[in-house]
């Protein structure tokens, strides 16, 4: 059996498919290259969610906030 190792594989920009990308805007989904320049920007600067991360910083606030230990 062939193994492919994908570090070996180098693709020109001709090889290349586009990726389209889309978002969940308002209650339905939209491509983002039909946004208008403001809400593209507003988009490329959101910040992703990852629950370990809210999880992690809500436990520390609890710790040094003192209205926690009552």
């Amino acid at each position: 059996m062939n193994v492919i190792k994908f570090e070996n594989i180098a693709l020109t920009d001709a090889e290349r498919q586009p990726c389209e990308v889309w978002t969940r805007v308002m209650g339905y989904h939209r491509p983002v290259s039909e946004f208008n320049r403001g809400k593209k920007s507003e988009y490329y600067s959101r910040m992703c969610f990852t629950e370990e991360k809210a999880i992690s910083h809500l436990k520390a606030a609890t710790q040094t906030c003192a209205c926690a230990a009552e």
